[in-house]
């Protein structure tokens, strides 16, 4: 198993808390991850998709406060919002009979729904965190090239060719639609949602217009709202907010819409390998989201993401804000030469961030000028994972 670069953080989350929930899609080794954890102390893991656990939790409270003594694993437990009310109760208890951490591990897929049940019933007792598909971090800089052509889902990380992770992918695009959305949206039509799906992958990096989304898909504004929101929730596209300051400009205020992991992208426009990739209009904003999610995997979690444009082309492709108010600006480039654009320096006179890097694929680091300096991707997020820790 590949060490996950969150395993730290739970642990001390299940220090701390009583309750942590696990978000992320599907597939990407959240129960693999928890059953590591339960190694280390004595656990019970149940699966709400399993009807043989379901059944054991017909009188979820007597069964759990039989379990107070170990830490219960509860697998989507998005499919059982009823259990929170519970779950609040016996922490409630375990703090009076002292045990208040490491009561329970929530994993769930649609995080957007399990923040809004969970967050509401437990505040003030769970911590969140999100494990996304595999990082440069965790398999290692020299692997960026296999890393943004697979994407970082776990199998199709893993699969024996690129071709076989090709298929993988589509395999998990249906298993999506055609299982997944039913049970959890059930008017969604499929075939609509897979539609939106690949237009968004050909948008991939680009500003959204949800009135021109919605007239390519032949839907109304607020059905399409609805359809990104789903998406967005089950942790598989992002909407990168733009950054918002007083600068006396008139800033570009539309979020940019990415798909979160670039392998499916590239599954979902049908592009096997990296030769078709390169010849593709999408490589650049494939690339641009690949490595904004690679920054954003490591991020402290108190550090937020945004993009900065203004009106006259001052612009920033990925802006880091730290809770002491610093800002680190990013431009990403896919060519070693990192270049910088005029608009980069034009949005830094604007905000003057504190840290300037330009992000290149190659292994190199070296100062642009005396403020700003070039920098691999793989050694950003080495100095961010530090952070971090």
């Amino acid at each position: 198993m590949y060490q996950r670069h969150l395993l730290t953080r739970l642990q001390e989350d299940l220090r701390d808390f009583p309750a942590v929930a696990l978000l992320g899609p599907r597939q990407t080794g959240k129960t693999t991850l928890a059953r590591a954890l339960a190694k280390e102390r004595p656990s019970l893991y149940l699966d709400l998709e399993s009807p043989t656990d379901r059944a054991k939790l017909a009188d979820p409270e007597t069964f759990l406060y039989r379990h107070l003594d170990r830490l219960v694993i509860l697998d989507e437990v998005h499919r059982a919002p009823a259990l929170f009310p519970v779950l609040r109760g016996i922490i409630d208890h375990g703090r009076q009979t002292g045990r208040r951490h490491g009561l329970f591990l929530l994993l769930g897929s649609a995080g957007l729904e399990l923040l809004a049940q969970a967050g509401e019933t437990l505040a003030g007792r769970i911590a969140f965190s999100e494990l996304g598909p595999f990082h440069l971090g965790e398999v290692g800089p020299e692997h960026t090239a296999r890393l943004w052509l697979r994407g970082g889902f776990p199998e199709s990380w893993v699969a024996r060719s690129d071709q076989a992770s090709h298929r993988w992918r589509q395999q998990f695009i249906r298993t999506f639609l055609e299982r997944d959305i039913p049970m959890s949206a059930p008017r969604l039509p499929p075939e609509t949602l897979r539609r939106m799906w690949t237009i968004l992958a050909h948008l991939q990096g680009s500003l959204l217009n949800v009135a021109e989304l919605a007239r390519g898909l032949g839907l109304d504004v607020r059905t399409t709202n609805r359809y990104l929101d789903l998406l967005v929730g089950t942790l598989l596209v992002r909407r990168l907010p733009p950054w918002h300051a007083n600068v006396g400009k008139r800033l570009v205020k539309s979020p940019k819409i990415y798909v979160r992991d670039c392998g499916l992208v590239h599954a979902l426009l049908g592009l096997p390998t990296e030769d078709a990739l390169l010849g593709h209009p999408v490589v650049g904003g494939s690339w641009e989201g690949f490595v904004i999610e690679q920054v954003a995997a490591v991020c402290p979690p108190d550090v937020t993401c945004y993009f900065y444009r203004t009106a006259a082309g001052a612009e920033i492709d990925l802006l880091l804000a730290w809770p002491d108010g610093r800002l680190w600006a990013l431009e990403i480039k896919r060519s070693a030469a990192a270049k910088v654009s005029r608009g980069f320096y034009l949005a830094c006179d604007d905000l003057q961030p504190s840290q300037r890097y330009v992000l290149h694929p190659g292994s190199d680091t070296w100062p642009i000028n005396e403020n700003t300096e070039a920098i691999a991707l793989g050694t950003l997020c080495e100095r961010l994972m530090n952070a971090s820790g």
